[in-house]
């Protein structure tokens, strides 16, 4: 492959929208084995949430993705490979990414959503004190008239 034919690639790689229109692949192989990606992502979108025990694999198939991702990338860049060879690799990045995306938008986790209830309530906290600091809290005002 040529340089400039290789460079072309890359930036198919990196380009901002390069996952749309883009169907994650069927399947896969991730470090040596062999993943059913597409079904393992619909699964996990039919739920509005992933449940704690879920979370784990969900956490550890994105990290093995994104190796994966990197490894093709590495190879992209450096091997000694042809321009079809190239382009199957693109192909198979840009279905990762899209993978990846997919997953990463699933709903929040647990720890996800105690964090946002935590912050709901120290507002909460925060308003009460700023009413009553101002007087503007009924049950401290009853009394001043």
């Amino acid at each position: 492959m040529k340089e400039f034919e290789r460079k072309g690639l890359l930036e198919r790689v990196d380009r901002e929208g390069a996952t749309v229109g883009a169907s994650i692949p069927d399947t896969i192989e991730v470090q040596g084995e062999t993943v059913e990606l597409q079904e393992f992502v619909f699964e996990m979108h039919r739920r509005e949430t992933v449940p704690p025990g879920e979370r784990d694999r969900v956490d550890q198939a994105k990290k093995n993705l994104r190796r994966e991702r990197l490894q093709r990338r590495q190879r992209l860049e450096e091997a000694d490979i042809s321009y079809e060879e190239g382009e199957e690799i693109v192909e198979a990045i840009v279905g990762l990414d899209r993978a990846l995306n997919a997953l990463e938008s699933l709903g929040p986790s647990d720890v996800e959503r105690e964090a946002k209830a935590q912050e709901a309530a120290d507002q909460k906290r925060w308003m009460k004190f700023l009413r009553q600091a101002l007087g503007r809290d009924s049950s401290s005002s009853r009394g001043r008239r």
